[in-house]
């Protein structure tokens, strides 16, 4: 299954030739905070107001060699993948860049235009 992580643009960089992703993400939480594609619109709105240039990774979860907990800690009702490890580089799919309007409100990039917003 695919599933999104958000992230600044800078931080992807130092990243990106890394065999695993996230040591820096896991320095402040325990997981590595995801959205499945169809929720992320719920999402990124946290994302409005960031100056900084984002991309996405998309991320297959069926090639991460760690656990991935669908978790509801906002007690939504609504689940959410968190990931407890560093991502393979090789499970992700795609490096998309995050996309916004003139308000700052994200805009679905098309190649995640096949996935219906639930």
């Amino acid at each position: 299954m695919l599933i999104l992580h958000c992230m600044k643009q800078k931080l992807w960089e130092t990243m990106k030739n890394e065999p695993y992703i996230g040591k820096p993400l896991l320095e402040q939480n325990p997981f590595i905070h995801c959205s499945d594609l169809k929720y992320f619109w719920r999402v990124s709105p946290h994302f409005d107001n960031e100056q900084e240039n984002l991309v996405l990774l998309v991320i297959e979860t069926e090639e991460l060699d760690v656990t991935v907990k669908w978790e509801d800690l906002e007690g939504c009702g609504r689940t959410y993948p968190h990931i407890y490890g560093l991502i393979r580089a090789e499970a992700i799919k795609a490096v998309l860049p995050y996309l916004k309007a003139e308000d700052g409100s994200w805009v679905k990039n098309v190649e995640l235009q096949y996935v219906e917003n639930q």
